[in-house]
């Protein structure tokens, strides 16, 4: 049953949503509170204070290895291979993502953060085999 999967990727995709919001608060509340004006961003994001720079840094992420995980939830649905492994590698990722997340928009411990992705690279490495071990 490949409906399973979809729930892991549309959880991803709200996942990007939250983060965007978060993004908007932080940006907005720096140019409300006066921590930077309109002009010092129309160009260069960089004058935002650290905490709206570190939520935009975090939504780029969300653009980068989920990439693969799209890639690889289609894949698997095309394959057939949706089994409750499958699916449980696809609700870690998403775990590690918004753990990366949670992690990268407040303490920004680099050490854990480094963790946590390795972790969500992990889960996508034994989708892929998963995947490859199905069409084989």
């Amino acid at each position: 049953m490949t409906i399973k999967l979809i729930y892991p990727a549309l959880a991803q995709i709200l996942w990007t949503f939250v983060v965007l919001v978060i993004m908007f608060l932080r940006r907005r509340k720096a140019l409300v509170g006066k921590e930077v004006r309109m002009a010092d961003v129309a160009v260069s994001t960089d004058a935002y204070p650290d905490r709206a720079r570190l939520a935009a840094a975090n939504f780029t992420n969300q653009f980068e290895t989920p990439v693969l995980f799209f890639a690889l939830i289609m894949l698997a649905m095309e394959v057939g291979a949706t089994g409750y492994i499958m699916t449980a590698l696809a609700w870690a990722f998403v775990a590690t993502r918004v753990a990366h997340t949670l992690i990268h928009t407040g303490s920004n411990r680099l050490q854990t953060r480094a963790l946590v992705f390795a972790a969500g690279l992990v889960c996508l490495f034994l989708m892929w085999v998963g995947v490859v071990a199905t069409v084989i």
